[in-house]
C-alpha cells in the first residue's frame, strides 16, 4: 500500500482571535483524511502547520515516510511561507484541496449572528479560495508542480477527482515497482514497435528484464502428464474451448502455458512483450503460446505480442487502473455504420470480455510461422478508454489517450479478437487525429472511461498526454 501525505494549514494568529476555528479546522482535515483513507492509500497525517516553524518538521517527516505525493488541505488563508518549505522539500507532486465546509453559506444565518467578530471567524472557516491564487503564484514562480481540486466536503464530484489522484499514484508506484519481460526479439522491420528501453526505465520507473528462449524450452522440457493436463482442465474451465481443437495442440499450447507461468515466477515478470520464429522446439512453443499468454494476461501479468514494449507498458497502466488492458491494432472501418474495428490476433484480456473468450485453431498465423491455437473474443460493450504510449523523435515519452463505446454487431470470426468501435468525433476524424499523434500502431483497450486518471498518472509522471476525444 501506497502512502500519501496529508497536512492543512492555517494562519496561528487566529487561534487567540477565533474561539472555536482550530478545532472546527482539524475536524474538516480529520474528516477528509478518512475519506483518503478509504481509498487504499496509508496516509501520514503532517497535522496543522500554521507557522514557518513548523514546516521543516512536516517535510521532513513526509520524507521520513516516503510519501507518494501531498494532499495539502487548505483550511482557512495561511501565509504561503509556511507553505512553500514543505513542498520545497518533500519534493514529490503536490494537490491543493480547496473544499468549503459547505456549497453555500447560509448568508442570512451568518448576518444574522450580529457580531462582526464572531462573523469573521465564521468566514474565515470558509475563505480557502482566498489562499489559491496566492500559493499558485508562488508555486509558479518556484517551478513547482501543483494541482488542484476545487469544492465543497459534501460534493462527490470533488470526491471523485482526489479519488483518481489516489489511483494514478497508486499506478504510478505499481509501474515502478513492475518487472517487464522482454522475451525474443522484434518483429523484424516493424519499425513503430522499436522501443528506447532506457527511456522507459526513466519515465516509468520499470525494470526490464530480457529473458531466454532457451530457458523457456528448457522449462518445457520439464512438464510433466499431470501439469499438463491440469493445464488443458484449466483452458476448458477459463475458454469456451471449440471442438474444432485436437487434443494434440490443447496439450501442446498447454505445455507451453504451464512453462510459461515457471517463466514469469521464477523472474517475478508482472508484464511481457514476446516475439521469436525458430525452429524445432523454438517453433513448438510460439506456435502454442497465445493461450497461455492470455491466462498470464487475466491474471494481471498483461503480454503484448510481436515484442511492442510500448503497448505492454499502456496494457499495464490500464491493467493496474483495473480497466483490463488488451492487446490491439486497428483491423478496418466501417463507414456505413460509423465505426472502427480493433482487435489483433495473440493473447486477448479475458476479464473485459463480451460473455466467455473462445478458443479455436486457426490454419495459419497470418504473417507468423505455423498454426496453432488462438483466441476469438470481443471486448465487452460500453465504455472504453484506448490508451497508447507514445515515443518521440527527440526521445521524449508521451501518453495517447481516446475515450469511445464498445458497441454491437457484426465482427469477424477470424480467430482474433475484434470489436466494433464508436468515437464521439466519428471514425473518419478519429483515425485521423489518432494516428496524427504518432504512436505505433498497436494499442491498449480497457473498459471503463477513465481518460482523467490517466491524465493525471501523465501529471505525475511528469509526462504529455493527448486525448483524441
Amino acid at each position: 500500500m501506497i502512502k500519501v501525505g496529508i497536512f492543512s494549514i492555517g494562519l496561528d494568529t487566529y487561534w487567540g482571535q477565533f474561539d472555536g476555528l482550530l478545532d472546527n479546522l482539524n475536524g474538516y482535515r480529520a474528516e477528509i483524511r478518512g475519506r483518503i483513507e478509504g481509498m487504499g492509500v496509508e496516509v501520514v497525517d503532517g497535522g496543522m502547520v500554521d507557522c514557518p516553524e513548523k514546516a521543516g518538521g512536516v517535510a521532513a517527516l513526509f520524507k521520513r515516510e516516503d510519501v507518494e505525493m501531498i494532499f495539502l488541505v487548505i483550511s482557512t488563508y495561511a501565509l504561503s511561507s509556511t507553505v512553500l518549505p514543505v513542498v520545497q522539500r518533500a519534493k514529490v507532486p503536490v494537490v491543493l484541496l480547496n473544499l468549503q465546509p459547505v456549497a453555500q453559506l447560509d448568508y442570512a444565518k451568518f448576518n444574522a449572528l450580529g457580531d462582526r467578530g464572531l462573523m469573521t471567524g465564521v468566514w474565515l472557516e470558509h475563505c480557502q479560495s482566498c489562499t489559491v491564487p496566492e500559493l499558485a503564484c508562488v508555486f509558479n514562480r518556484a517551478g513547482i508542480d501543483y494541482h488542484v481540486v476545487t469544492g465543497y466536503l459534501q460534493e462527490e464530484a470533488a470526491w471523485q477527482e482526489i479519488a483518481a489522484w489516489a489511483d494514478a499514484a497508486k499506478v504510478a508506484a505499481g509501474m515502478r515497482e513492475n518487472r517487464v519481460g522482454v522475451l525474443g526479439h522484434y518483429y523484424c522491420g516493424m519499425l513503430d514497435v522499436y522501443s528506447d528501453l532506457c527511456q522507459q526505465s526513466a519515465v516509468f520507473g520499470n525494470h526490464f528484464q530480457l529473458l531466454e528462449m532457451c530457458e523457456l524450452v528448457e522449462l518445457r522440457q520439464g512438464v510433466t502428464d499431470a501439469e499438463s493436463a491440469a493445464k488443458v482442465a484449466e483452458f476448458n474451465e477459463k475458454f469456451d474451448v471449440s471442438p474444432e481443437c485436437e487434443s494434440a495442440e490443447l496439450e501442446r499450447a498447454a505445455r507451453t502455458s504451464v512453462a510459461l507461468d515457471k517463466l514469469v515466477a521464477r523472474h517475478r515478470i508482472g508484464s511481457m512483450a514476446y516475439y521469436y520464429e525458430g525452429v524445432g522446439e523454438y517453433e513448438d512453443i510460439v506456435t502454442s503460446i497465445i493461450a497461455g499468454n492470455t491466462l498470464l494476461t487475466g491474471r494481471h501479468i498483461v503480454v503484448a505480442g510481436e515484442c511492442e514494449v510500448k503497448n505492454a507498458q499502456a496494457m499495464k497502466i490500464l491493467d493496474l487502473f483495473g480497466a483490463g488492458g488488451s492487446f490491439a491494432e486497428f483491423y478496418l472501418s466501417d463507414f456505413i455504420d460509423d465505426v472502427v474495428f480493433l482487435g489483433h490476433d495473440g493473447p486477448a484480456h479475458f476479464e473485459i470480455a463480451e460473455g466467455r473468450v473462445g478458443l479455436v485453431p486457426v490454419p495459419v498465423y497470418h504473417g507468423k510461422p505455423g498454426k496453432g491455437l488462438s483466441i476469438q473474443m470481443t471486448v465487452r460493450h460500453g465504455p472504453v478508454t484506448i490508451l497508447s504510449v507514445v515515443q518521440h523523435c527527440d526521445g521524449t515519452v508521451s501518453l495517447q489517450v481516446a475515450e469511445g463505446s464498445s458497441v454491437s454487431g457484426p465482427t469477424l470470426q477470424t480467430g482474433n479478437t475484434n470489436s466494433r468501435y464508436q468515437f464521439s468525433i466519428g471514425a473518419k476524424a478519429f483515425m485521423n487525429e489518432w494516428s496524427r499523434g504518432g504512436p505505433a500502431h498497436h494499442c491498449a483497450i480497457g473498459v471503463g472511461h477513465i481518460a482523467d486518471k490517466i491524465e493525471k498518472l501523465a501529471a505525475l509522471l511528469k509526462i504529455k498526454c493527448v486525448k483524441i476525444c
